[in-house]
């Protein structure tokens, strides 16, 4: 009697809207699965697909993004059991899916609420309205809450990103989401692998706009990027050592830490 082998399940690389394999054909064992290392070639491959995605993406009407970001919960929440199976606790996934959501309902409110019309002594109106930084090099957390709280920001104000993802099991089985939920290829991009080999190469990098390390839990780490990170004048948001607390209301500083106040002068008409 012959027995069937089940087929077991890679996690590539997310990448452009795509599932790659690292280019240097490196993986590496978690928890039993086999997983793409991400390699500093693969880095910059995701660095170039946030760059192409990010005008088209900050074009996008903010009620747009808010669509695609609400379609996201609404994906998340049909695989709950997918999650689940990888050991996401039920209170985490209901925390997760609202986040999306409460990110959604910001998409076409935090203009107003970070930017506005300024008072001047002359015929002028002066508007100071925000824009997004560009491509935000992310170190994620590896909770799938703690994930999710550093991408749903960045790209709900129009920023692409490129995500080091430490829970490389959940980080994948969310971009097959994204891939799915109407997220134009590139705006999110998802390397798994070692932080210490990537992510430098991510702080350095000329076209890479801003650098989150919430995720980097030791301090020499932190330091190195972010020393690495001023040789191109980057936004670095600091770490809080590994202990942010997810669950916690997030606030605003989240989206207007990674955005930029354009501010415009235009004369009264008489």
């Amino acid at each position: 009697m012959s027995v069937r082998l089940s087929v077991r399940k890679t996690y590539k690389l997310y990448i452009g809207g795509k599932f790659p394999r690292s280019e240097s054909g490196r993986t590496f064992v978690a928890d039993g699965d086999n997983v793409a290392l991400a390699s500093r070639k693969d880095a910059r491959d995701a660095v170039v697909a946030a760059r192409a995605a990010q005008p088209g993406w900050a074009g996008a009407t903010a009620y747009n993004r808010g669509q695609v970001l609400y379609r996201i919960a609404e994906m998340v929440e049909s695989r709950r059991d997918e999650f689940a199976a990888l050991g996401v606790p039920a209170a985490e996934l209901d925390a997760t899916i609202d986040r999306w959501v409460w990110y959604a309902g910001w998409s076409d409110k935090i203009a107003q609420v970070a930017g506005g019309a300024n008072p001047v002594a002359g015929p002028f109106f002066n508007i100071s309205a925000p824009e997004p930084t560009g491509v935000v090099a992310i170190v994620a957390p590896a909770t799938l809450l703690g994930l999710v709280s550093v991408i749903a920001p960045a790209i709900v104000t129009g920023n692409t990103t490129v995500v080091l993802a430490a829970g490389p099991q959940i980080a994948i089985t969310l971009a097959e989401i994204l891939a799915t939920s109407d997220v134009p290829g590139g705006v999110v991009n998802i390397l798994t692998g070692k932080y210490a080999e990537t992510a430098p190469w991510l702080a350095a990098h000329a076209d890479v706009n801003a650098l989150d390390l919430t995720g980097v839990e030791h301090a020499e780490l932190a330091a190195e990027l972010e020393r690495a990170a001023a040789g191109t004048l980057k936004r670095v948001l600091r770490p809080d050592a590994g202990r942010a607390d997810f669950t916690a209301d997030p606030g605003l500083k989240p989206m207007t830490a990674l955005l930029e106040t354009k501010t415009v002068w235009h004369p009264k008409g008489y």
